[in-house]
Order: C-alpha cells, then sequence, then structure tokens
C-alpha cells in the first residue's frame, strides 16, 4: 500500500488537505512525478534512472524490435523508410566517418530496397553491430529528426469547418461502399473524413440521462487538462498513436491529473502548471520540455476557438485510443496479470470520464468556449511572465556571485 502522509500542522483542523505520496524509490523525499510505464512514483530524475531497469532502457529495445517484427508495410512506406535510412548513411558518411563505422552497410540498403511488397522489413535483416547502431540513434534521437513532422489536425482549414448534429453525430454517415465515391464527387467531404477525426458514431445523450446531479463547474478546467493530454500524445507520437495503443494510453493518464490521478484541479492556471510539471518531468524532459509545454498550451487554445464540434471530435478521438489501450491490455499476455490490472482500471475510469465531458461540451454554448480560450491565453502568459523572472532572477544572481572579492586585501 502506498505510504501517504497529510500535509497538515495542525492534525485537529478540520480542513481536509490533500495526501501526498512518498518517492517510492528513496522513500525520503514527496513524490513530484509519476512513471509513465508502471505507474511508480518518484520524485527526481536520480531515482526515475533507478526505479526499474525494464522502465527506462530495456523497455525501448524491447518495444523497438518487437514493433520492427511486427511491421508490414506497403510499397510508399518501405520507399520513405529507405529515404530515412539513405539520408542517415550519407549524412554520417559526409561527417567524416570511416568505413567500419556507417550506421548501415551498403548491403542492408540494397536488402531493403529489394523487398517485395507484401513482404516484411525485418529488425533482423541488420548485422549485429547495426541493431546496435541502430537502436542507438534511436535512443539519441538522431533518426527521429529525419523523420517528417506531423501537422496537427487542428491547424489545417478543414478543422474549422466541422459540423454535428443536434444529436453530437457527424452529419453525413458514409457507408463503406460509398466512400469511394463520396470522395471522388466531393472533395470537401473526403478531405474533411480523412484529416479529422470522426465524430461519435450513435447520438449523445442527455447529461441529465448520464446523472441526476448537477454537472461540476470545474468541468471547464477538467477540459483544459484533457485536451492538453491528448495534444501532447499525438506530437509524442507524431500523430499515429494506434502505433503503440498501450503507450499511448499510458501517456495519456501520467500527463493527465484528471483521467489518470482522479485529480480535481480548480483552476485553469493550476490544470496547466500540472501538465506543464510532467512535461518537464524526467521522463518526457528529453522531448521538449518547457518549450514544447508552451507550444501545447497553444494548440489547447486553437483548439477551443474551432468550438464544440472540434472538441467532440477530438475527445472522441482520444476515447478510442483509451478504447484501444483497453483492448491491447487485455490480449497482452507476456504481462503478469497483477502489474496490468491497476492500469486496466484507469482506463476504464478515464474512458467513462472523457464520456461525461464530451456529453456536456456538446450541450454547452459556443460563447463557452471563446471565454475559455482567453483565460488559457490569459495564463499562458502569465505563466512566461513568471519563467521569464526566474530566469532573470537566476542570471542576477550568477551575476553578483562573479562580482565578488576572491580574495581581499589585507589592511
Amino acid at each position: 500500500m502506498e505510504e501517504e502522509i497529510r500535509t497538515s500542522v495542525d492534525s485537529s483542523s478540520s480542513v481536509n488537505l490533500p495526501l501526498r505520496t512518498i518517492c517510492h524509490v528513496c522513500h525520503k523525499q514527496f513524490s513530484q512525478y509519476t512513471c509513465p510505464r508502471c505507474n511508480s512514483r518518484y520524485c527526481s530524475l536520480q531515482c526515475y534512472k533507478s526505479h526499474s531497469n525494464r522502465c527506462t532502457e530495456s523497455f525501448m529495445r524491447e518495444n523497438v524490435v518487437e514493433e520492427l517484427r511486427q511491421l508490414r508495410t506497403d510499397d510508399s512506406t518501405k520507399r520513405k523508410t529507405l529515404d530515412i535510412l539513405k539520408r542517415f548513411h550519407s549524412e554520417e558518411e559526409m561527417e567524416g566517418l570511416d568505413e567500419d563505422d556507417s550506421t548501415l552497410s551498403e548491403e542492408t540498403i540494397e536488402k531493403v530496397l529489394a523487398v517485395s511488397a507484401g513482404d516484411q522489413l525485418s529488425f533482423d535483416d541488420l548485422s549485429a553491430e547495426e541493431k546496435k547502431r541502430f537502436l542507438r540513434a534511436m535512443a539519441s534521437g538522431e533518426l527521429s529528426k529525419m523523420i517528417e513532422p506531423w501537422e496537427a489536425w487542428w491547424t489545417k482549414p478543414s478543422a474549422r469547418t466541422i459540423s454535428l448534429s443536434k444529436e453530437g453525430t457527424p452529419l453525413v454517415q458514409l457507408h463503406a461502399e460509398q466512400q469511394s465515391t463520396i470522395s471522388l464527387t466531393s472533395g470537401v467531404e473526403a478531405n474533411q473524413s480523412s484529416e479529422i477525426p470522426r465524430g461519435p458514431n450513435t447520438p449523445l445523450p442527455l447529461l441529465s440521462k448520464l446523472s441526476s446531479a448537477k454537472p461540476s463547474p470545474l468541468l471547464a478546467v477538467h477540459l483544459v487538462d484533457i485536451i492538453y493530454s491528448y495534444c501532447f500524445t499525438l506530437r509524442l507520437y507524431n500523430g499515429d498513436w494506434q502505433s503503440d495503443a498501450i503507450g499511448s494510453a499510458l501517456v495519456v493518464l501520467s500527463v493527465s491529473s484528471v483521467l489518470g490521478q482522479s485529480g480535481q484541479p480548480e483552476t485553469v492556471l493550476e490544470a496547466l502548471s500540472s501538465c506543464l510539471e510532467q512535461t518537464c518531468s524526467p521522463a518526457y524532459r528529453h522531448v521538449g520540455g518547457l518549450q514544447l509545454g508552451l507550444s501545447l498550451i497553444d494548440d489547447v487554445a486553437i483548439l477551443l476557438s474551432l468550438g464544440g464540434p472540434a472538441l467532440v471530435c477530438l475527445l472522441c478521438d482520444l476515447q478510442r485510443l483509451i478504447q484501444a489501450g483497453e483492448r491491447d491490455l487485455k490480449s497482452e499476455k507476456r504481462r503478469k496479470k497483477s502489474r496490468w490490472s491497476d492500469i486496466g482500471t484507469k482506463l476504464k475510469h478515464a474512458d467513462r470520464k472523457i464520456f461525461f465531458i464530451m456529453c456536456w461540451v456538446h450541450e454547452q454554448p459556443s460563447e463557452a468556449w471563446s471565454t475559455l480560450e482567453n483565460i488559457v491565453k490569459m495564463e499562458k502568459s502569465s505563466i512566461m511572465e513568471f519563467e521569464n523572472h526566474k530566469m532573470s532572477t537566476k542570471m542576477d544572481s550568477k551575476a553578483k556571485g562573479s562580482d565578488k572579492v576572491l580574495i581581499e586585501e589585507i589592511k
């Protein structure tokens, strides 16, 4: 059982103060972060690195190898993969590396080029040394620099033309056999359906049907937390959360305090600060840190500016992500059941919470989103002002320290 301490000066106080969890590694400090893989609570980078080799090192290798072995690609994907490998190979040659240090041999590149349609691009096609270099290049981020950045769907023009029915479903419900015909006769509908996540397949129920209680006034704050975690996850996976549904779902739970930790932020600033804390944590700092976090706040503001229909589509896509994680989790037979039981429970709770907020969003007036958008922008400005002040103070203290006289003349 987790060791928890109620942070209170006076134990007789009637005020219910929050419980804080002790770090599961050092058992000395209060935990500030949650491992996105095993849900273990830790307090610092040192504790994160030492809490589990499976989470920090071997996990990456095992999943990369497994993903590559199971990957089946078409000709287009193979050509893109080959281009990436060739660019990486040529860049290292331009840097003056010896022939023996080449990341991928000419023979291996020819193997990839010769792969026929329908066959696999196997990790086993690489030599032992090439496998090491490939994993090293992936861990260092060298390969990721060569992947074309994903263009978020909410930044595309079609995102501003999303329309849903009064029941929350898409205005046009397509049958499978009609899909190709529509794509030829109507470029607008085809473009929207391919770029924008599809809305609910069935009408959304009224909130009064889901709960007799009045909706919490904090739902708007919780929505900000959820939107941020969705944007972070999609940008982390370059828009392709389907490639690792379990991993994507775990990222959502670790970044969103509302979905992953039953958090109840009471202000937009509190919600954004919690998300930024996770973004800048040791688990994700390498992705972009504070700079990425601030750009994600811009993503939140953009999505709010698109209005209710876009938010419903977002939440519907997030629900699909969580449900896909649930399904993959149930079929994961290599893992011990006890290890995943807690995560499975959290995913079920997240699924229900997302659906409830989706129904709530659908019933809100359009002007509510412009108001929330302005609040998000205002809080981002206050966060940036605070960070700039902190940086300025730090630089001033360093300057004062360098001006100190190291040796005083004795009179």
